[in-house]
C-alpha cells in the first residue's frame, strides 16, 4: 500500500465561502476561541465535514518531509493495564526506528467537524485503537493520505485500513462452554464493554452461541453495562443485585479483567462468594490477574504483541512497504480458581 497523490487541500478562505461566513468566523470556530451562534456553528461543521478540511500549512508539511513522529489515538475507556503492555509494544518499535511517539486521548465531547490534536500536521502516520476515532473520522484521514493502522477494529467497508487485532468470539465461546460443561452453570451474565466496541461485540456473539449451543434462553436481563471499567463494573452488578434483591444468578463473564475486579467486589459486599456461589471470569489476562483472591480465570490477550506488530505495519506503510489488511492474533483461556476450577 503506498500513498496516492492527493487533491488539493481545502483553505480556511474555501471553508468560510461555502459556509457563508467570514475567515474571521470560521477562525473563532475551529480554535473555539469566541462563541459562534449554534446554526453558524453547525454550517461551518458541514462544510468542515464535506471539505474534510486540515490547515495548509500541515498539508504543505506532509509534501515536503517527514515529521520523525507517529501518532497514538485511544479513548478514554483503556484500562490502565490494558494500554500499559500495548504501549510497550508500540514503543519496542518506535524507539527501533529512532521516532517519536505522540499519544493523544479522543474525549466524548470533541466538536463535530474538529478533527484531533495529532494527523498529518504532526505525524507521518497514526495507530488508531479501538472506537476512538469513528468511520467518518477514518474516511478524512485516509482521503488525506495519511498512513493509518487500527488496533481492535475492523476497517470500515471500502477503506481497506490494515488492522491488527486479537480473536474474541471462539475464545469467549469456549470459557463459556466451560462454565456450562465443566461447572454445570447455566444462568450466566455478560458484562458488556463501552458501546459500539467491535471487541465487545464478538464477545457477547461468543456468549450467545455458547448458550445457544446448550439450549439455554439468552436473557436481554442478563446483559449488564461494564465499560471494561473497574467502578463502572461494580456499581452495575450492585445495581442488578438491589433490583433483584436475590441471587438469580450463578456465573459472571465480566467483559474484561479490570471489570471482573468491580464484578467481584459487588459480590463479595452482597456476602456471595466466588466461586462457591458465583463463577467469574475474565480477559486479557493482566498482571494482577493470577494474584485476586481467588485467582481469576480469563482470557490471555497478546496486547505488547498487538502493539508491536501494528506499530511494524504502520512503518512500513511509512516506507511504501505492502502491509497485510488484516492481522488476527490467537487468544488463550487460562484456568483459574474463580471459575471453580482447583488447579
Amino acid at each position: 500500500m503506498a500513498r496516492k497523490p492527493s487533491s488539493p487541500a481545502a483553505t480556511i478562505r474555501d471553508v468560510a465561502r461555502q459556509a457563508g461566513v467570514s475567515v474571521a468566523t470560521v477562525s473563532r470556530y475551529i480554535n473555539d476561541t469566541a462563541p459562534v451562534s449554534e446554526p453558524v456553528a453547525e454550517r461551518i461543521a458541514a462544510v468542515l465535514i464535506k471539505l474534510k478540511y486540515v490547515p495548509h500549512a500541515a498539508a504543505r508539511q506532509l509534501a515536503t518531509q517527514k515529521m520523525m513522529a507517529i501518532g497514538l489515538l485511544h479513548n478514554n475507556n483503556a484500562n490502565d493495564d490494558f494500554f500499559s503492555l500495548l504501549l510497550h509494544g508500540i514503543e519496542s518499535e518506535v524507539q527501533q526506528n529512532d521516532y517519536n511517539l505522540l499519544v493523544a486521548a479522543i474525549g466524548p465531547d470533541r466538536r463535530k467537524g474538529i478533527y484531533p490534536a495529532l494527523g498529518a500536521q504532526n505525524v507521518d502516520g497514526l495507530l488508531v485503537i479501538a472506537d476512538s476515532l469513528g468511520d467518518d473520522d477514518l474516511e478524512v484521514f485516509h482521503s488525506q493520505n495519511l498512513p493509518l493502522v487500527l488496533i481492535q477494529r475492523s476497517s470500515p467497508k471500502g477503506l481497506n485500513i490494515p488492522s491488527v487485532t486479537v480473536e474474541n468470539k471462539a475464545a469467549t465461546f469456549q470459557l463459556v462452554d466451560h462454565l456450562i460443561t465443566k461447572h454445570g452453570r447455566k444462568r450466566i451474565l455478560f458484562m458488556r464493554g463501552p458501546k459500539g466496541q467491535e471487541e465487545s461485540f464478538l464477545r457477547e456473539q461468543g456468549y450467545r452461541e455458547a448458550l445457544d449451543k446448550h439450549k439455554i434462553k439468552y436473557d436481554p436481563a442478563f446483559i449488564l453495562a461494564g465499560h471494561f471499567q473497574r467502578d463502572v463494573a461494580c456499581a452495575s452488578m450492585r445495581s442488578f443485585l438491589d433490583g433483584n434483591g436475590k441471587r438469580t444468578f450463578d456465573a459472571v463473564f465480566a467483559g474484561d479483567d479490570s471489570a471482573a475486579i468491580g464484578v467481584m467486589d459487588a459480590l463479595g459486599q452482597v456476602g456471595l462468594r466466588v466461586p462457591r456461589d458465583v463463577s467469574v471470569a475474565g480477559f486479557n489476562d493482566s498482571h494482577y490477574a493470577a494474584f485476586l483472591n481467588p485467582p481469576l480465570t480469563t482470557i490471555k490477550a497478546p496486547t505488547h504483541e498487538v502493539g508491536r506488530i501494528a506499530t511494524r505495519n504502520l512503518f512500513d506503510l511509512i516506507n511504501l512497504q505492502p502491509v497485510k489488511s488484516v492481522t488476527l492474533l490467537p487468544t488463550e483461556i487460562i484456568l483459574r480458581q474463580s471459575c471453580g476450577c482447583t488447579g
